[in-house]
């Protein structure tokens, strides 16, 4: 028997970037949940990075695959926005087979989870820090991708050519994960598939690929500054980025409500945009449609993830009826034969 020590992800990456461990004054791993291995690095130059290294375990659903090519992917465009929030690739690999692994170096963010923060939040805090999230997804949302809709990463393949094609690959991927761990679900995989594909017409009116994080959640929003004086410090956690209808950003935005009623965001995010969101027809059924693709997601990764049984019922009871209402959302909409290319991330 070999008395071999393998050498940890975050020893390897290191190594390979040139640090020693007298470079190191800090690490710690933030608390949070993420897909990823997380470790921030603060070296005596001063230099403060976060590492990444994807997990050992091969169980997940099949968008999860390769997800850091989606991380860079989405802090590269990002920068072209030109918002100081979003951090800045330092350098990555994308090949786990490489002798460090797959990692992606990124430069730390100033703050602490929107829903973290301490101390009592000023009065004016949160309109004004949800009119400032309002135009700084603006500005992400005004990249365009290449010529293309869809996940950058395995296991789709290349970029589609339209978002209908796009969006229902991604449906079906995760449909297909839940027959696969035989997830629990409000209704029939087939059912499902039925439902959302006979809205999948009103998908022709995005036209542009824009760049889309899908999981704005507070979690990945980062705050700083003293109540009544706060500010957004970051925007991370890219990794679930695809390109595609900016209309998708909404859902995680509000995820359990409705961002029609998030005046500040919206009003924020018009100054960005040029212009006010219109809640048209079509775009209420995209946001529908959106919906139903994340809280399948949130259901069915319980399984691979193995949450225990526990939290796995506290998923169901706070996410199936919203999936349901979401589902009936799309299913009238679909009846109703809804299009026009109008409202946020038409044609653009």
């Amino acid at each position: 028997m070999s008395g071999h020590v393998p050498v940890p992800p975050l020893t390897r990456v290191l190594d390979a970037l040139g640090v020693a461990e007298r470079d190191i004054a800090s690490r710690a791993t933030p608390t949070g949940g993420t897909y990823n291995t997380v470790t921030r690095v603060t070296l005596t130059d001063g230099r403060d990075w976060v590492v990444k290294t994807p997990p050992p375990h091969s169980a997940a659903l099949r968008y999860e695959r390769d997800l850091l090519v989606n991380e860079v992917a989405f802090y590269t465009a990002a920068a072209q926005s030109g918002g100081a929030a979003v951090p800045r690739v330092v350098r990555s690999e994308p090949d786990p087979a490489s002798p460090t692994g797959a990692y992606l170096v990124m430069t730390a963010r100033p703050g602490r989870p929107w829903h973290e923060a301490g101390g009592a939040p000023g009065a004016d805090d949160e309109p004004r820090l949800r009119a400032e999230l309002g135009e700084a997804v603006g500005r992400l949302h005004s990249v365009t991708g290449p010529a293309g809709f869809g996940y950058p990463a395995e296991p789709f393949g290349p970029l589609a050519a339209t978002w209908r094609a796009a969006f229902t690959a991604m449906t079906e991927a995760v449909l297909a994960d839940a027959e696969t761990y035989r997830a629990r679900l409000p209704y029939p995989v087939g059912h499902i598939r039925t439902v959302l594909a006979d809205a999948a017409h009103v998908l022709d009116d995005v036209t542009r690929p824009a760049l889309v994080h899908f999981d704005l959640w507070p979690g990945n929003l980062l705050v700083t500054g003293d109540p009544g004086a706060r500010t957004i410090g970051g925007i991370i956690d890219g990794e679930r980025m695809f390109w595609g209808d900016p209309v998708a950003d909404f859902v995680s935005l509000a995820l359990f409500a409705d961002i029609e009623r998030d005046g500040d965001f919206l009003d924020g995010y018009a100054r960005s945009t040029g212009g006010a969101v219109e809640f048209t027809d079509s775009l209420r059924t995209r946001y529908a449609l959106y919906r139903s693709y994340l809280y399948l997601i949130m259901l069915v990764e319980t399984v691979p993830r193995a949450v225990g049984p526990e939290a796995a019922e506290e998923t169901w009871e706070s996410v199936a009826p919203h999936l349901v209402d979401a589902l009936d959302a799309v299913r009238r909409s679909g009846t109703t034969g809804v299009s026009g290319r109008t409202g946020a991330g038409s044609g653009g």
